[in-house]
């Protein structure tokens, strides 16, 4: 007898047959025809035509209701209202200038009051975010090593990409882990500057900082992980890092391109941690590119033209800029977060029942609109517990939800569901039924492995 995930598969072939047409199009002119990597799928990628609301359409006309959310990057949900009658005015008006964006400075003052922070700078992408708060970090203490964990993506620019899904035989030591490119290309004395610890591991920290604290230009982390599932830190983790920063002179960044939309004053709000540094990006500009490096007077006034280097055409452009006046001053308020919120514990609750009542080895990790289905026996705290997850189980949840029309995550198993402002109490229902239809197959796959003994 086939197993679950191949009867699957067999299914989504079925009913995605116009995306198979376009991939095999697309893969002659885009390797694995699609333009991030990350949003590549086996057997094919999904190709979707439209979204409106908490729904999402695919080229062959087959609905979802979309736990996505564009990777995290669509709180306000697809196509909201508001955004699009602003958006309308903004192009009617020119969509890039070429000088300063008169509503820029209103978007700054916004950012800083809801978010805490001194002074920011616009980008265009979370990668670009990163890779200048870096710069900003080095230029500031005039040291050249980053601390990251095991396990956090921080996007794909080479000073970062170490050590991000690093396979156990090259990982190494839990406690020291070692510096793994996670791309060729990236020279090796880039990577040696780049330290590697475990998350949730302040012990092994200290002791990293303990040898090269000196040399340490910053610490960056993600508050939350959103590359290994979903792991909130456990209790002290923050403050400790806060503190041993402190301890060595070294700058404390939070990675928050996915945390500043998942709470209305973004994770350093939430768990009343403040960094030196934030990178925001994602979901507080509604579906536009935009980034923002904030931080401290002191740090970015560093920033000056023939001193420390921050440009970029796009920066700040009309389109991004109102796009996050909007989101962030009329979307993203309070009522809306606290209303997805409520969603997402009924979703991580009924989950849980769901998983209990079909003794299914899995567990649920969330925390208000963000939570990931972790296939595991054991609560998954860093990198190497994530390493434990049955991956291939995961698999099959996946595309049986797709294939009955729930995305209910990102397109792998280290990615989460995000519950946007315009998801309903019937799509978190919608989506609890679909699992429960899908639950028994996973424990009769559980059964065939020999696997019986449940979370």
């Amino acid at each position: 007898m086939t197993n679950v995930h191949e009867r699957e598969k067999n299914l989504y072939l079925e009913r995605t047959r116009r995306s198979a047409e376009i991939f095999h199009k697309a893969r002659q002119l885009t390797p694995y025809g699609v333009h991030s990597n990350y949003k590549y799928v086996e057997p094919h990628p999904l190709y979707c035509a439209k979204g409106k609301g908490s729904k999402i359409w695919d080229v062959d006309g087959n609905e979802y209701v979309d736990f996505n959310m564009a990777f995290g990057a669509l709180v306000v949900g697809h196509a909201h209202p508001t955004i699009i009658e602003a958006i309308r005015e903004r192009i009617e008006n020119g969509t890039l200038l070429g000088f300063e964006c008169e509503d820029a400075h209103k978007l700054a003052e916004l950012i800083c009051r809801r978010f805490n922070v001194e002074m920011v700078k616009f980008s265009s992408t979370g990668l670009e975010g990163t890779a200048h708060a870096i710069r900003f970090a080095r230029a500031y203490t005039g040291r050249k090593k980053i601390l990251k964990f095991e396990g956090c993506y921080h996007g794909s620019h080479d000073g970062l990409l170490v050590s991000v899904k690093p396979s156990k035989q090259k990982a190494g030591d839990p406690k020291l882990p070692n510096q793994v490119p996670a791309s060729q290309g990236i020279p090796e004395e880039i990577t040696s500057n780049t330290l590697v610890a475990p998350f949730n591991d302040l012990e092994a920290i200290e002791a990293v900082m303990k040898r090269n604290g000196e040399e340490t230009a910053a610490i960056i982390l993600e508050p939350i992980p959103m590359n290994m599932g979903f792991i909130t830190p456990s209790p002290g983790f923050l403050e400790g890092l806060r503190e041993l920063a402190n301890e060595y002179s070294s700058l404390l960044i939070f990675d928050e391109i996915k945390t500043c939309g998942k709470f209305y004053h973004g994770a350093a709000g939430y768990f009343r941690v403040q960094p030196d540094l934030s990178v925001m990006s994602k979901a507080i500009s509604g579906g536009y590119p935009l980034s923002v490096i904030a931080g401290r007077k002191p740090i970015m006034e560093k920033v000056a033209p023939g001193v420390v280097a921050h440009a970029g055409t796009f920066n700040a452009n009309p389109l991004s800029i109102t796009a996050a006046k909007v989101t962030l001053g009329k979307v993203l308020d309070e009522n809306g977060f606290n209303q997805a919120s409520r969603l997402g514990d009924d979703l991580a609750r009924g989950c849980q029942d769901i998983i209990k009542d079909f003794g299914i080895t899995a567990r649920v990790q969330w925390l208000g609109i963000s939570g990931a289905i972790l296939f595991s026996r054991e609560e998954v705290a860093n990198w190497r517990s994530f390493l434990e997850c049955d991956f291939g189980k995961w698999n099959a949840y996946y595309i049986a939800m797709l294939n009955r029309g729930i995305i209910p995550a990102g397109t792998g198993a280290d990615e989460q569901w995000t519950i946007s402002v315009q998801h309903s109490k019937d799509d978190v229902e919608a989506h609890l039924e679909v699992f429960k239809e899908v639950a028994p197959m996973l424990k009769r796959q559980e059964l065939s492995m020999g696997v019986v003994e449940a979370v």
